[in-house]
């Protein structure tokens, strides 16, 4: 039986699905309408898209070399756990 309604949670995990148009049908709808009734999730949208949009301009050469060596450890250990 599909749910009914999608949780913060399970919105939160599928929500670069929804950003990128790979959702189902079934399931963008109950995304869409947890959207109606959840301004945090609202909220939450928005800032994943501000976040890509920003990444989008992000070049290398503009990271300082300390930070992009943190970063690539951090997702180095993430993808070890």
């Amino acid at each position: 039986m599909p749910a009914q309604e999608l949780t913060c949670k399970e919105l939160v995990e599928v929500v670069t699905d929804y950003l990128e148009g790979r959702m189902p049908p079934d399931r963008r709808l109950l995304f869409e309408e947890h959207l109606a009734f959840c301004s945090w999730c609202v909220t939450y949208v928005e800032q994943m898209r501000a976040t890509i949009r920003v990444a989008g301009t992000l070049r290398e050469v503009d990271l300082d070399p300390a930070v992009r060596d943190s970063m690539l450890r951090i997702f180095r250990d993430w993808k070890e756990a």
